[in-house]
């Protein structure tokens, strides 16, 4: 998040976004955060008719605030909120959605980089125990080598449980009798695809109305929460 770049817009149609954000620890354009969890900010001033807020123009100042909660060690909800506040009349200008879509799909893709590291340090420590595991077994007296075995099968069932635990808490099913996948967490917004009941989805972000999940198929969107269930 502290890059200096925030998705999802751009000034005058000439750039990928904008730059020269930075962040804060407070924005007099929202109210005091007085929930659960931590609040941070990203705040670009002098910004010249930011795309994709609504009847944007003139220039200003975009600010993205970020609400991380943190439910359980396995779960996190991030809420995210972008305005435009033009310099001389102070009229703010909400996002159509595309500026907290672009963010978390960025805030995404570096938890996945992150996470995927995880993947294969576990796997390479998995690896290690296993080749331990094996040099043990070949070079212990027999009277220890169901010890040993043991140990090793135990490590990798532990580390099967666990990833089957977390699997658990991010999966859900459609309910009958199905659900539209949005291109954004509102209601109005484009829908990518009709889901059918019983669909299986990967939860990758929890707002207080919607959640952005992974189809089967790979396909990124947001469904409303009443429209899912937990796995039977």
């Amino acid at each position: 998040m502290d890059d200096g770049i925030i998705q999802g817009s751009k000034e005058y149609n000439k750039d990928q976004y904008i730059e020269k954000a930075t962040t804060a620890s407070s924005s007099q354009w929202f109210p005091k955060w007085t929930g659960p969890g931590k609040v941070f900010y990203k705040v670009r001033t002098q910004a010249l008719a930011p795309v994709n807020f609504k009847e944007s123009q003139d220039e200003g100042t975009v600010a993205v605030r970020y609400v991380v909660q943190v439910n359980d060690p396995a779960t996190t909800h991030l809420q995210i909120d972008a305005v435009f506040v033009e310099e001389f009349h102070h009229t703010v200008h909400p996002s159509n959605g595309s500026v907290e879509t672009a963010e978390y799909k960025d805030i995404k893709d570096h938890i996945d980089a992150t996470e995927l590291q995880k993947t294969q340090a576990a796997e390479s420590e998995r690896k290690r125990q296993e080749d331990l595991a094996k040099h043990v077994l070949e070079s212990s007296h027999e009277d220890n080598d169901a010890s040993r075995l043991a140990t090793a099968q135990s490590s990798s069932q532990t580390l099967e449980q666990h990833v089957q635990e977390l699997r658990r808490q991010v999966e859900r099913v459609i309910k009958a009798p199905g659900a539209p996948l949005k291109s954004a967490p509102f209601h109005t917004a484009t829908n990518l695809q009709s889901l059918a009941a019983g669909s299986e989805v990967v939860i990758l972000i929890s707002t207080p109305y919607w959640y952005g999940v992974e189809t089967q198929e790979g396909q990124h969107g947001w469904l409303f929460r009443d429209d899912l269930e937990a796995m039977p």
